[in-house]
């Protein structure tokens, strides 16, 4: 990127005027950088990437090739939301990879954090590569870089993992809410017509629950963590909570606890719920949450969600907890 500062004369998008102004205004920039051609993106399903491909939906149509990676360590019904939204509601031009059990068997055993971090990243960098070279004239790569992530990383956002990409594809970048902040992001994207749920998603770290299926990942207790996160996720949401507290979500430890079910005992793990309030993530506090909120949530973990027997809240702060386990 040739410029990555911000104009000072650039108004905060906080309006849906402002939005659609921003939009026109993308969209005819759009159209005269890629012409005629062909433009790639790995769309995550996240905030940033989802924006970008609703942008360059309206800008070019068929000529955005999405592609979106399941790796396994989605949210529940995540990757279900991205091929309904973008390849059945707006027709848009998506290749759905299957990647599961290539991640899963890749991490069988792992328990280091940033070594499974590492292993995360570089398969997805492979695996986006492989799709990559299947098409044919692709001359642009867009990636959903927003302005937080040039002050802070650089000129490719390394998070979407698409900035390893070897240099022989040739791709020319398009970061088209390169200097916009995340609300101004969640704006345009309310104004493009895109679902609530995913304008307004939680931060999600770039592993997904690679890092809350705490140690060496199994299949089963990655699904315990993603049944019993997204039984959190639906009380919040029934609660009034969704919009109150800046990020929640389950973790399941790689131990076992004593227990009771059935009048027998029971050795199954427990689940931590982790809530926490925070201005700029580098602090954050920890909210006192309605009792019969926590209360419905822990007798529907531990009636619905097979292998677990203990629910606990993380009532750490930070410093000197961070926001997530690992």
């Amino acid at each position: 990127m040739e410029n990555n500062k911000r104009p000072e004369t650039m108004a905060r998008i906080q309006t849906p005027e402002l939005a659609r102004a921003f939009i026109e205004e993308q969209v005819n920039a759009l159209r005269a950088q890629i012409g005629g051609k062909k433009v790639l993106l790995a769309l995550s399903g996240g905030v940033d990437s989802s924006v970008v491909a609703a942008l360059l939906i309206r800008a070019v149509g068929k000529q955005l090739v999405c592609v979106h990676v399941n790796h396994g360590l989605m949210r529940k019904g995540e990757s279900e939301q991205v091929i309904e939204v973008f390849r059945h509601q707006m027709d848009a031009n998506l290749i759905y990879v299957d990647a599961v059990d290539r991640f899963l068997d890749k991490l069988a055993g792992v328990a280091e954090p940033e070594q499974k971090r590492k292993i995360i990243g570089a398969e997805f960098i492979r695996v986006f590569e492989e799709e990559a070279r299947k098409l044919d004239q692709i001359d642009f790569l867009a990636q959903g870089t927003i302005y937080p992530d040039i002050i802070e990383s650089g000129p490719v956002k390394a998070h979407h993992n698409v900035g390893g990409l070897p240099e022989d594809l040739h791709f020319q970048l398009v970061e088209p809410l390169k200097f916009l902040f995340k609300d101004e992001v969640r704006v345009v994207g309310m104004e493009l017509g895109l679902p609530a749920g995913m304008v307004y998603r939680q931060p999600f770290p770039g592993p997904g629950l690679g890092v809350r299926c705490l140690g060496a990942i199994t299949r089963d207790r990655l699904h315990a963590l993603r049944e019993a996160d997204a039984i959190v996720r639906e009380e919040f949401d029934k609660n009034g909570l969704t919009q109150k507290v800046w990020q929640f979500f389950a973790v399941v430890p790689d131990f076992r606890s004593t227990g009771v079910k059935d009048g027998k005992r029971a050795y199954d793990w427990p689940v931590i719920l982790r809530a926490v309030n925070t201005v700029d993530a580098m602090t954050a506090t920890v909210p006192q949450l309605p009792w019969d909120v926590l209360e419905t949530i822990t007798r529907r973990i531990l009636s619905e969600v097979d292998g677990v027997c203990r629910v606990l809240y993380d009532l750490s702060p930070k410093p000197t907890a961070t926001i997530e386990w690992e």
